[in-house]
């Protein structure tokens, strides 16, 4: 583990997630600060910005924080147990893969609403363009 600390402040900057978020996800338990100052400030490490990380990735893909939970879980005891008995490495590895699965259907679905919008606002751009009535050149123009 690393000896580096860092307040929470430095890690909302690092992560772009807010304070307010950071202490939620400290509350559900999905980040326990890695130590506390002698004036009780929350102290991080690397390793504890990189499970944030993680949360801030599984968050856009609607993981559950259930879902967050048991990922970091899988995780952590890969990580604490490289050498752990081969069966109880291979269900781990088995959850992760369901896990790996659930991401990149979810993120076919996003490219597919991302089609859609895109197709929404070009049909918006071309009805403005095609308007009939008053002078195009007065209009404002639309964002490409």
């Amino acid at each position: 583990m690393d000896d580096e600390h860092m307040q929470i402040g430095e890690v909302a900057a690092r992560t772009e997630l807010s304070l307010r978020t950071i202490r939620h996800y400290e509350e559900v338990g999905l980040v326990i600060p890695s130590a506390r100052s002698q004036g009780g400030f929350r102290l991080y490490t690397e390793t504890d910005v990189a499970r944030l990380m993680v949360i801030r990735r599984m968050k856009p893909l609607g993981f559950t924080l259930d879902e967050m939970r048991d990922l970091l879980d899988i995780t952590d005891r890969l990580d604490t147990a490289p050498s752990a008995v081969s069966t109880e490495r291979e269900a781990l590895l088995e959850r992760m893969g369901v896990y790996e699965q659930a991401a990149a259907r979810k993120i076919e679905d996003l490219r597919i609403q991302l089609t859609r919008a895109e197709d929404f606002a070009t049909t918006l751009r071309t009805r403005l363009r095609n308007a009939p009535g008053e002078d195009t050149a007065a209009r404002p123009a639309a964002h490409a």
